[in-house]
Order: structure tokens, then sequence, then C-alpha cells
């Protein structure tokens, strides 16, 4: 059959492939259905036709997977938050797994590896210590408000539709993060809705009201807003911040990030304190973190102690060794392993995330860590004494290929590879594994509902001949 655009058919899904779709073949043709999971079956239509492969969307779902729950948010299969909502949790963590064996299989072509079972988040909902929301001035409408007079899109506050940069749902509640978190959202759409300032338009980029962050400390149960606009405007900004204090004794802390870019990103060009403290903490297992509004911080917190003990326990320290982390950040894990290491070096290319790091060791009382600013390209190629552990915590894209010959050149005994894309990780480990064993590999689950997931890689030079 010669799958053609626009085609209905009515399929049942195989697999599951990497970016949480469902999977069928068609004729050898691998077509990829958005919202549906093995053993679903459905009627879809063909969206985009390629010359390797197709995409396609559910138009009814005939028969669902035994692995289908319902799903409690109202904006399931139309916010990009969440896409897994629908599958059972149990299922989520062995499709996780399945795409780190994949990505190893198919990729780096390493078999065998033993991949273990993924560590579960501890919650399955509210772990999210961080939400970032979009104003708009184009509210997108859900299918049960279309034509619905009293409902006017000149004004949304929610998360973005999946594949898009300015479809906008007005969201009144998100699981993923504590409860409060919705009353804040609703506190600030009700007062900006009221104000005479307009919401910042994505195509536009006309507006005032762009992004509403709340970050959630774990540990003290404590809230920052952070209200990110187009320009300053403290007569209307200073009277809400003053109100959700007084409100929500939670919110310890209120800062606008202003920013005139067209960008579409939460951090602004410079900061204004408007009341409260200027940052919280939060603790990783017996350590103390400060966050400011756009410092970086692992999202779930609870899951990032496991995902840090699961590094400790790889790096298999014993006081004795030299520790050399790149891409360190704010020093998170620099300063979980500092206890165990004879000293460990951290390497970052940006400044603040540098100063976040010694800021850290200093409340921490950590003394045997320092910090190395600059791109790691130029800095390792400095480091004349072979580390006895190395730790590396790329970004989603990897390591760029310099990086990796420097660490093959540079030679640590043992990497323990912390990766949060398996794809990327996967090309890594083809430039390493000439020289370096995969011993096992650790998944960590940090983002229930979605297909995304955390690895810890042990890796083992291999005994020259």
């Amino acid at each position: 059959m010669a799958v053609k655009k626009g085609q209905v058919l009515d399929v049942t899904i195989t697999d599951v492939a990497f970016g949480g779709r469902g999977l069928v073949k068609i004729d050898g043709l691998a077509v990829f259905v958005d919202l549906a999971v093995p053993q679903d079956t459905v009627r879809i239509r063909i969206r985009r036709k390629k010359r390797n492969y197709a995409e396609a969307r559910v138009l009814e779902l005939l028969a669902p997977s035994p692995h289908r729950v319902d799903a409690p948010c109202p904006y399931s299969g139309l916010c990009g938050g969440c896409k897994w909502q629908f599958l059972s949790y149990p299922k989520q963590l062995e499709y996780k797994k399945q795409h780190v064996v994949e990505a190893l299989e198919h990729i780096a072509m390493l078999n065998n590896v033993p991949v273990h079972d993924p560590i579960p988040s501890e919650l399955r909902f509210g772990y999210r210590n961080k939400m970032e929301f979009s104003f708009s001035d184009r509210r997108w409408l859900l299918p049960s408000e279309l034509g619905d007079p009293a409902i006017t899109r000149e004004f949304a506050l929610g998360l973005h539709v999946p594949g898009t940069f300015d479809k906008i749902l007005d969201t009144q509640v998100c699981y993923l993060h504590p409860e409060l978190g919705n009353q804040l959202v609703a506190d600030v759409r009700d007062y900006a809705r009221q104000s005479s300032l307009p919401p910042y338009g994505l195509k536009s980029h006309q507006g005032f009201w762009r992004f509403l962050m709340l970050r959630h400390s774990v540990a003290r149960d404590q809230w920052m807003v952070n209200l990110i606009s187009a320009a300053e405007a403290p007569e209307t900004l200073q009277p809400l911040a003053e109100r959700l204090m007084a409100a929500h004794p939670q919110v310890v802390a209120v800062v606008n990030n202003i920013t005139a870019r067209k960008a579409g990103v939460a951090v602004g060009e410079y900061e204004r304190h408007l009341t409260g403290e200027t940052a919280i903490s939060d603790r990783i297992g017996s350590y103390e973190f400060e966050i400011s509004a756009n410092s970086f911080f692992q999202t779930n917190t609870r899951s990032a102690a496991r995902l840090y003990e699961t590094v400790r326990a790889y790096a298999g320290l014993t006081g004795s060794q030299s520790v050399l982390d790149l891409y360190c950040g704010t020093g998170t894990i620099a300063i979980f392993l500092a206890a165990d290491a004879r000293h460990v070096t951290g390497m970052e290319i940006v400044e603040s995330a540098v100063t976040d790091a010694i800021q850290n060791c200093e409340r921490n009382r950590v003394t045997n860590c320092r910090f190395v600013l600059g791109d790691i390209r130029r800095q390792l190629v400095q480091i004349d004494t072979r580390p006895d552990v190395m730790i590396i915590d790329p970004p989603r894209a990897g390591m760029h290929k310099d990086v990796v010959k420097q660490v093959v050149a540079l030679a640590p005994p043992r990497i323990v590879y912390v990766s949060c894309n398996p794809a990327t990780m996967a090309r890594d480990l083809i430039a390493l594994k000439e020289h370096y064993a995969v011993c096992e590999v650790q998944p960590v689950d940090m983002f229930p509902h979605t297909y995304h997931i955390e690895a810890v890689a042990r890796l083992e030079q291999k005994k020259s001949r």
C-alpha cells in the first residue's frame, strides 16, 4: 500500500519511538503517530509523508491499549507539558528503559550493556519545583470552547500547544507542580487581566506581560514568583507583589525580570527586586543550595537526590581520588562528591553558574572544590594532571567532538557520564567505546508523564594490550 498525505487508515500501534510517539509500519514504512501507544487500535490521518517515514495524528481511538489510564488533566493531549498522562506509570518506565537500550544498541552499536530498571520518581504529580507560563494576546481555544461567545481570545496565561511558539492555552490547572502554584497563576492572571497593560503578542512583539515563572523549595515549602515583563512598571507590579505575599505566606520572594528581546525565553536582561527575599533555598541530600530567579537547579528535587546518589556510587570514591567535573553548572554534583574525594575541579562556561558554585561551596562549608570558568574545549587542554575520575554532564546536545578527543587524550581511569538525552549519550559513546568499557547504565526518572529520561553510565578504561 502506498501511503499518501491525507490518507485515513485504521491501524494497531506496535511500538513506541523515542519522542513518545506511537509507531506502526505500513508495508515497511515507519509511521509515527502522536498520542498513541502500543496496542492502541486507532483511526489515523497521514499529515506528513517523507521518503523514509510518515507522521500521523489520531482521529479516533477504536480500541484502547490495556495500559491506558484516565488522565486527570483536562489539557492532556493538547498541552505540551506532558504527553503520557494517559499511560500507566510502570509502562512509562518500561518504555523509557527501552529508549536507553535502543540508543545504545542502534546508535552506539553497544549490545548487552546492563541497563537497570529506572529509578522511579517519588512523586508522579506535583514534582516540578519550577514552572514557566507564557502570556499571549491570542488564546488558543480548546475544542469544547470553540463557538462559546463568553470566551474572549485576547488574553491567555498558560502553556504552549506542542510544537508551537505562539499557541498558548489559558491553563487553569497544572498537576506537575504543587497545588499552590495553580492559585498563584490564577491570582496573577486575574490581576494582569484587570490591569491597563496588555499581554505580550508572540507575533507582534508588542505588549507588557510576557512570562510568569514560579519556583518552589521542597525542603522549606517556600515559593518565588518571577514576573517577566517587556518593560519596567513598578506602579503596576509592586502592588501585585505585595498582594501575593499577603495572601500566601509561602511566597517569600517576588522579583521582576525585564527584557525587550524578541526571543521567547523567560530570562530578563536585568532584574528588579520587588518584595521579600531575592532568592529561595532548597536541599539535595544534606546540602543546601540558594536558588535565584535565573539560576539552574534540577527541576525534580527528590529525583535529583537519587540521580546524584547514583553518580556518587558509580564514582566509587574512597577519599584519595581527584575528580574533574565537566559542565559542572552551579556545582551541585561537585559538592555532592566532595566529602569522598581528595579534591574536585569543576569546569563551566557560564560565569553566573561558576559564581553560584563558589557560593554554594561556601554555604555548605566545602573547601576542596575549585571551579574553572571558560569554554571546556579550551580549558581542558590545559589540564596536565590526569584525574582519577571524570564526571561528564553535558547539555542535551552532548559533547563537542573536540572535547571528546581531549577526554580520550586525558585518559581518566573512570568516567561517569550523566545524560538527559540517550541519543546524544550514545553518540558520544561511539567515540569513547574504543578506549572505555560501558559497564552499566542506571536510568533515573526525573519527568513522569513525559518521554524524557536521565541516565548515568559507568565507564572503565580498557587495559592496554
